[in-house]
């Protein structure tokens, strides 16, 4: 009979248990999300249909009652990003646009977080402060969530140029690479910031 080093018996536990804690993640908000609801993305999806077209303009909340319009980011590149709490793929991502934006909003970069979560404003705000977001949130409206394409999955982005036109559009949580090259792109820069 051949024995399991214990470092290999940890392991192949502490990868089970974070398996299971994500596919319970997965399922607890599939079984909180209405009929309503966006549905998290299995996979990435980027489509085309959205480039160089203007960005549907919003009038949204903070979570403390502070209106916020596209048309405050004049001039700057907007990553706006439609997320909830329930949704898995979106708490991969929440970390990387936290990074993102110390990064890049010296070179024009505002992102802002669109919470699709349903009456939830201080669950919202007490997710997004244990997780330090140092970005734009506000709680979306059913025109902002239709202006934008029904929102049928999330995570969802809209990278924003300068001119106010889309200069992409992708669906599901991405690679951290992939997402800093949509923003360099968007941004018009080559190499991130050092």
């Amino acid at each position: 009979m051949t024995t399991v080093p214990k470092r290999h018996l940890i392991l192949g536990l502490a990868t089970v248990a974070v398996l299971a804690a994500v596919g319970a993640g997965i399922l607890h908000g599939a079984t909180r999300r209405s009929a309503q609801r966006p549905a998290p993305a299995a996979s990435t999806h980027v489509s085309d249909a959205w480039t160089g077209k203007p960005a549907p303009a919003f009038l949204l909340n903070t979570l403390g009652g502070r209106g916020v319009k596209l048309s405050d980011f004049r001039g700057k590149v907007v990553l706006l990003n439609f997320w909830a709490t329930w949704c898995a793929p979106c708490r991969v991502e929440m970390p990387w646009l936290v990074d993102f934006y110390s990064r890049y909003q010296g070179q024009g970069l505002e992102i802002v977080g669109v919470s699709v979560d349903d009456d939830a404003r201080d669950k919202v705000a007490a997710f997004v402060h244990a997780r330090n977001v140092n970005y734009t949130i506000v709680l979306k409206d059913e025109g902002v969530a239709d202006a934008y394409g029904g929102l049928r999955f999330l995570p969802q982005s809209f990278f924003i140029g300068r001119d106010g036109n889309i200069v992409k559009q992708t669906s599901g949580v991405r690679g951290k690479e992939d997402f800093e090259n949509d923003i360099r792109q968007a941004l018009g820069t080559a190499q991130p910031p050092t």
